[in-house]
């Protein structure tokens, strides 16, 4: 499990951020976000103050990284490169996730270690790890600035005849009755912007491989906008079904079966395939190995 609990016994008075700082070894601003986040207890209570005074058995929620031996596609003294797997969290969610590409990060480059941006659980391929706070803010900056070309592959209903642009306005849903974490088109929505090139049309799968390239950075911008020119991405269980069905996703009720039978794949058949960017003076462009059109059409059924 990522998350340990370390115990210690205190037998002197001391102030919980000087236990975590001077006796365990933390930054003061560590200490802080520790204590923020209730992850410090003393005789079975939450410390919930740094200047709470601390006696007796203490137990201090840690995250351990549990690696599965995921390695870089590239690194420098900079950054590193991951090609993630769909079904793998980027970060975990919660204390009990055992298993994200975080635990991967933090095992080889430390806890300063980190993600520049993010890929949904299901959308596989390339990933930015950055090795220190410093680099992560400068290659955050990158993106925030769009100065980041991503390229996207991903497989979609239907025949995609021609190359296209999608300008369509994305807005994060408010109304958690139904479904959680939607967003939709509309126009009190971010501008979100979205390349699209047909790649390949397979006949007997009545499906498109297409190229996506996103202008903009808003979350599932992909999906919407593919969903929103009615080419839902085949695999796709928020997106272009039901939305009791999606509830049921969401909500981790949805068996293989049925997801099958609604979406076609039992993953999300979206591959972050292509990464450019100049950093530090120097070109880089990132060019994901997987044959992700043989994996996506060995997903799909018929």
């Amino acid at each position: 499990m990522p998350y340990i609990s370390k115990k210690v016994v205190i037998r002197n008075e001391i102030k919980a951020w000087a236990f975590l700082v001077y006796e365990m070894g933390f930054s003061m601003k560590e200490a802080q976000k520790i204590i923020d986040k209730r992850q410090l207890f003393c005789n079975t209570e939450i410390v919930s103050r740094k200047s709470d005074i601390i006696k007796g058995e203490a137990a201090l929620l840690i995250y351990e990284p549990n690696p599965k031996g995921l390695r870089p596609v590239y690194e420098n003294e900079f950054f590193a490169v991951f090609e993630k797997p769909s079904g793998v969290l980027t970060h975990p969610r919660s204390r009990t996730t055992v298993y994200s590409l975080n635990d991967e990060i933090k095992y080889l480059y430390g806890k300063n270690s980190n993600v520049v941006h993010r890929l949904d659980k299901e959308t596989s391929g390339l990933i930015i790890v950055s090795k220190s706070k410093e680099y992560e803010g400068e290659l955050k900056k990158l993106f925030s600035q769009r100065e980041i070309e991503k390229k996207y592959k991903a497989l979609v209903r239907g025949r995609v005849e021609n190359e296209m642009v999608i300008s369509a306005p994305i807005l994060v849903n408010g109304n958690f009755e139904n479904v959680k974490m939607k967003v939709y088109i509309n126009e009190r929505g971010a501008n979100a912007v979205t390349v699209i090139k047909p790649l390949k049309y397979f006949e007997d799968l009545d499906a498109t491989l297409i190229l996506a390239q996103p202008k903009t950075g808003r979350q599932h911008q992909i999906r919407v906008h593919m969903f929103h020119v009615e080419h839902s991405i085949i695999g796709d269980p928020i997106y272009g079904i039901d939305a009791k069905m999606t509830a049921l996703y969401l909500d981790e009720k949805m068996d293989l079966e049925l997801r099958l039978k609604l979406t076609r794949a039992q993953r999300l058949l979206l591959h972050a395939d292509e990464l450019s960017f100049e950093y530090k003076n120097k070109h880089y462009n990132f060019k994901s190995q997987i044959d992700v059109q043989s994996d996506f059409i060995r997903s799909v059924t018929k």
